[in-house]
């Protein structure tokens, strides 16, 4: 049960107008004077309460409270900031624990350092973020209050800052710009609590202005749509109407970064209908994606994928046409080779007759697949998900595939040279021993081979196309 007790505590000053290159301006003033930050006027009116939740408590690990005793001990303020405080206030157990702290990296450094406390991947010192390995047990990422005091649309030049809320005010979301005490007072600047009660997703002052600063957030804002809101909520249209008069700074973000995001969204809650709004938001074609879709495909496929276990593409092959758009979308979205290939098979495959024995189809379609049998396996699976077949999975699922009787070895007396002939050879082998429903042995197989040998040889051999598309790593 979660229980919240509110106390009064004195308003600090409220919203102040200012346009996205005022506040550029204004924070190079910051950085070339001894103008104190603190003394500037912020939006955001803090509201305090106090949070009583079993999950707050278990989640105060003697690791947890090692490096909040760590800061008190040298006079450093610490919260819990960001997804961690979202989930106490929904009543879940955190996987991930960040934090903030008036601390500068130099000050955590020589503390930690003084307390033999292990630090790991330095690389986030510069924007003011500190990894501490607490007993070899847990990591923990602890990261400066800041300004962010000259933005391109995607990462930041930084000040660091003692004030909790001038940090509040540089975060996207309402219901991320809260922060939580180890002592279970929650410091909501902009009605966060209120929001997330609400399953309302609300950047935090002006849309236009936190989109500008970096434009993943606008894919953060659908991403978090689907994971906060309910199916009552509706989306504010001030803010649509910023992201859609900004959608082309997502030409500045980097295709890992966005498959990331949209990794989520194509997977999460309302995935249908959210993907019908990025495209009204003119979102899609800087992702990649063909200036036309199939939305109803798509929500198809995310309604028969409901509650199920599927692999992403399962969902996002929907939308596309020809696997000539799968090319156009990983050359934007540089997927794995794993997810390309389950794109690719869905929509080779997707309309292909199952004829009147449909788990015969299935086992056809393995042995007709080159790689390896789990993944392809695991690919049909993804494809009979995709067809709505859940009765033939099932039994699919429980078919062992067998192997092949002859090997490469068993051809030696046939004195067949390894290369496209062996290859070409031992495919027909493996064709006539799908076709006996894999009952033929490896004897009747053998006997086959003159007689393959000549059929093979008198066949015009179809020359492979090249690769459209290099492996990844």
């Amino acid at each position: 049960m979660l229980l919240f007790t509110s106390f009064p505590i004195r308003q600090l000053p409220g919203i102040i107008p200012r346009s996205h290159r005022t506040h550029l301006v204004f924070c190079q003033q910051i950085r070339n004077t001894n103008t104190s930050i603190s003394s500037q006027k912020w939006r955001g009116n803090l509201k305090t309460m106090k949070v009583q939740s079993s999950v707050f408590d278990n989640m105060m690990t003697p690791e947890l409270k090692k490096i909040s005793d760590v800061f008190e001990k040298y006079n450093y303020e610490i919260r819990i900031a960001g997804g961690a405080v979202r989930d106490v206030l929904m009543n879940k157990l955190p996987h991930d624990i960040d934090f903030a702290t008036t601390a500068t990296p130099t000050q955590m450094k020589e503390m930690f350092s003084k307390e033999g406390i292990r630090m790991l991947n330095m690389n986030g010192e510069k924007h003011g973020t500190i990894t501490a390995r607490i007993d070899d047990k847990e990591n923990f990422e602890v990261t400066t209050l800041r300004i962010d005091v000259v933005t391109d649309g995607r990462r930041a030049e930084v000040n660091f800052t003692t004030d909790w809320k001038i940090d509040a005010n540089r975060r996207d979301l309402t219901i991320n710009a809260m922060f939580l005490d180890f002592q279970g007072t929650l410091y909501d600047y902009f009605n966060g609590k209120e929001d997330l009660e609400n399953r309302r997703i609300r950047f935090v002052g002006d849309p236009t202005e936190r989109i500008q600063e970096d434009y993943l957030r606008i894919m953060r804002y659908f991403r978090f749509f689907g994971r906060i809101a309910d199916s009552n909520t509706v989306h504010d249209k001030d803010t649509l109407v910023s992201i859609k008069q900004n959608a082309k700074g997502l030409k500045r973000i980097s295709g890992e970064r966005l498959w990331m995001e949209l990794n989520k969204i194509v997977t999460g809650n309302f995935a249908g209908s959210l993907m019908e709004t990025m495209v009204s938001c003119d979102i899609h074609t800087y992702l990649g994606f063909p200036e036309v879709m199939n939305l109803d495909e798509f929500k198809r496929v995310c309604e028969v994928t409901e509650g199920q276990t599927f692999h992403v593409m399962t969902r996002l092959a929907a939308l596309l046409s020809t696997e000539d758009q799968v090319y156009d979308l990983d050359n934007r979205l540089k997927f794995s080779n794993d997810d390309f290939d389950v794109a690719v098979f869905i929509l080779k495959n997707r309309s292909s007759p199952m004829g009147d024995n449909k788990l015969t189809f299935c086992k056809y379609l393995l042995v007709d697949t080159s790689g390896a049998v789990r993944k392809t396996q695991e690919k049909v699976c993804e494809l009979l998900k995709y067809r709505n077949e859940y009765d033939v999975l099932e039994e699919f699922r429980s078919w062992s595939p067998p192997l092949l009787p002859v090997s490469g070895t068993d051809l030696l007396s046939f004195d067949i040279p390894r290369g496209p002939l062996y290859k070409r050879t031992i495919d027909e082998i493996r064709q006539k021993w799908k076709y006996s429903d894999f009952k033929l042995t490896k004897e009747e197989l053998l006997e086959m081979v003159p007689q393959i040998l000549e059929e093979v040889k008198s066949t015009p051999v179809k020359k492979s196309p090249k690769p459209k598309r290099k492996r990844r790593n």
